[in-house]
C-alpha cells in the first residue's frame, strides 16, 4: 500500500484535524502508512459535550431510523470491503484473508444489528397474584446515556462495531478510541458514517492521548464504559469510572481438552490454525491444550504435522497464516517467555525462536513439560504458542483447563455425551465450544467471561441488554 493516510477526527460531525500526529507503520515492511490527528483537550471536551447533548434527541430515534442508519452503513461498508481488507492487514499485521474474513463479519454484525433493533423489546412482567391480581405490567428499556468504547489492535473494525451497533441500536451516543498500534480502519469508518442519516453529534471517533482517555473515563455526562482490551487496564479504568456502568471483554488464555472418543485428526488441523492464526492476537486463540494419555501421541504426532503446514510470512500472501505480531517489544516478550520456560523445565517440541526480527514474526511453537507458574501457562501470551500437556483422565483435564484467572471461553473435542455434560457444567469459562476450537465465534452470539476475563456480553442483541435499563410499567385494568 503505496498511499499516506492524513487521518482526522470525527468530532460533532465534523473531521478536525490537530498539531501533534501519531504515526502508524505497515506491520510488515515498516513503511509509514498514515498521520493520525492526535485530539486536544479542547476537541476530547467537545466530543463530550456533543454526546452528551444529542441524547435527549437520539434516544427517542424511532427504530426504523436507527435501522436504517445501519442499513446504510451496511451498504458504504459493502462497497468498500476490499479499501478495509487492505487496511486492516496492513496496520494490524493481519493476514489478508483473515482481514477480509473480519470485514464479512463486519458486515454480519450489522445486519445482525438492524434485526436487534427491530425486535428490541422489554417484557411482561407476571402481576396475577396478591395484591398484584387485576394488573398488567410490563417493562420498556432506556438506553442509560452516552457511551465511551475503548477498542484493540486486533479486529480494528469489527470489535468497534461490537459498541457502535448496540449503541446506535438504543440511540445511546457513542465515543469511540481506537487502539494506537492500529487507529486508521476505525477513524476512516467516521468517512462512511458521515454519509448517513446520523444525527450530528451522536457518534464521535477520536484518537487522543492515555491521559485525556482517562479524562473521558471518568467524566460523568458519560454513563457506560465498554472496554476491550487486557485484563491490566481494563481493570485499572474500571477503578475510575466512577458511577459508570462498566463492561470489560479482556481476553483470557483459552484451554482445549482433548479425550479418548475425539476425532484426533480433526481436532489436530482445527487447533494448529486456531494457535497460530493472526500470530495468537486472538482473544480466543488456543494457548492451552490437554489431551487423555491415551491418545495423547497421536494427536501430538498429527498436531505438530499440522503446524509444521502453517505458512509464516507477508500478510498480504493469501497463504500466509502467521505473520507480524503487533510489536517489537511484543516479539522480544513473547521469545523471552519461551526460553524462561525452558530454562524452568519446559521442553520446545516445535517453533520456539523468532523467524524473521525485522518484521516481528515468530514461530509457530508448541511447548510441552509446562508448570502454571510459567507465563506461557499463566498469562495471556496473545502470540503463536500453544501448550499441549497429557492428563490422566476427563476431570483432570478440567481442572488443569480451570487454573487459571481467565475464562472467556473454552474448546472439548469429544463424542462421550457424558464428557460433554460434564464440561458444560464444570468449566469456568463464558462459552464452551463443542468438538471445535474455543476461537469459534458468531458475532450475534452472547461473548464475554468470567473471572479476569471481563463483565458484560457482546452481539448486539445482549449489548443493547447492556446498554439500557429497564423501566416497568404497571397498570391497573
Amino acid at each position: 500500500m503505496k498511499k499516506l493516510y492524513q487521518i482526522k477526527n470525527f468530532i460533532n460531525g465534523k473531521f478536525i484535524d490537530s498539531i501533534e500526529k501519531l504515526p502508524v507503520y505497515q506491520k510488515y515492511s515498516g513503511d509509514l502508512l498514515a498521520e493520525v490527528s492526535i485530539a486536544t483537550e479542547i476537541q476530547v471536551e467537545e466530543a463530550i459535550a456533543s454526546a452528551h447533548e444529542s441524547f435527549h434527541l437520539f434516544k427517542h430515534l424511532s427504530a426504523e431510523k436507527k435501522a436504517g442508519i445501519l442499513s446504510d452503513l451496511y451498504d458504504l461498508l459493502k462497497q468498500n470491503q476490499d479499501k478495509f481488507s487492505q487496511i486492516i492487514a496492513a496496520e494490524a499485521g493481519k493476514p489478508i484473508g483473515y482481514a477480509r474474513s473480519e470485514v464479512n463479519r463486519a458486515l454480519d454484525n450489522i445486519r445482525t444489528g438492524i434485526r436487534a433493533v427491530l425486535e428490541f423489546a422489554g417484557r411482561q412482567v407476571p402481576m396475577d397474584y396478591l395484591n398484584g391480581k387485576g394488573k398488567t405490567a410490563y417493562t420498556l428499556r432506556f438506553a442509560s446515556g452516552p457511551v465511551l468504547g475503548i477498542t484493540p489492535f486486533n479486529f480494528p473494525l469489527n470489535l468497534a462495531l461490537h459498541k457502535l451497533i448496540p449503541a446506535i441500536g438504543v440511540g445511546a451516543p457513542v465515543i469511540l478510541k481506537p487502539a494506537p498500534q492500529a487507529p486508521v480502519t476505525l477513524l476512516l469508518l467516521a468517512e462512511l458514517l458521515a454519509q448517513t442519516d446520523l444525527p450530528k453529534g451522536t457518534v464521535n471517533i477520536l484518537f487522543t492521548t492515555n491521559n485525556l482517555s482517562q479524562k473521558m473515563v471518568e467524566d460523568d455526562r458519560l454513563k457506560i464504559l465498554s472496554f476491550t482490551g487486557s485484563d491490566k487496564v481494563g481493570w485499572k479504568l474500571k477503578s475510575l469510572a466512577g458511577k459508570k456502568k462498566v463492561l470489560l471483554e479482556m481476553g483470557g488464555n483459552a484451554a482445549t481438552i482433548i479425550d479418548e472418543s475425539a476425532d484426533l485428526k480433526r481436532a489436530a488441523k482445527k487447533l494448529a490454525y486456531g494457535s497460530f492464526l493472526n500470530a495468537g492476537q486472538i482473544c480466543i486463540s488456543t494457548q492451552r491444550i490437554y489431551v487423555i494419555e491415551s491418545v495423547f501421541n497421536k494427536f501430538l504426532e498429527y498436531f505438530i504435522e499440522e503446524t509444521r503446514q502453517i505458512k509464516s510470512g507477508d500478510m498480504f500472501d493469501p497463504d500466509v497464516v502467521n505473520s507480524s505480531m503487533i510489536s517489537h517489544n511484543d516479539l522480544l516478550r513473547i521469545d523471552a517467555w519461551v526460553q524462561e520456560a525452558v530454562e524452568q523445565g519446559a521442553k520446545i517440541l516445535e517453533g520456539g525462536k523468532i523467524l524473521d526480527e525485522k518484521a516481528n514474526i515468530y514461530a509457530p511453537t508448541i511447548l510441552t513439560n509446562t508448570k502454571p507458574e510459567m507465563k506461557v501457562w499463566s498469562e495471556e501470551a496473545f502470540a503463536p504458542v500453544v501448550l499441549v500437556e497429557k492428563v490422566k483422565n476427563f476431570k483432570e483435564a478440567v481442572i488443569a483447563a480451570n487454573n487459571t484467572r481467565y475464562g472467556l471461553q473454552a474448546g472439548v473435542f469429544s463424542n462421550n455425551i457424558k464428557h460433554i455434560l460434564y464440561a458444560q457444567k464444570h468449566l469456568e469459562v463464558g462459552g464452551v465450544i463443542i468438538n471445535d476450537i474455543p476461537g469459534f465465534r458468531i458475532d450475534g452470539m452472547p461473548y464475554g467471561g468470567v473471572k479476569d476475563s471481563g463483565i458484560g456480553r457482546e452481539g448486539a442483541l445482549y449489548a443493547m441488554q447492556d446498554f439500557t435499563e429497564p423501566r416497568l410499567i404497571v397498570l391497573d385494568a
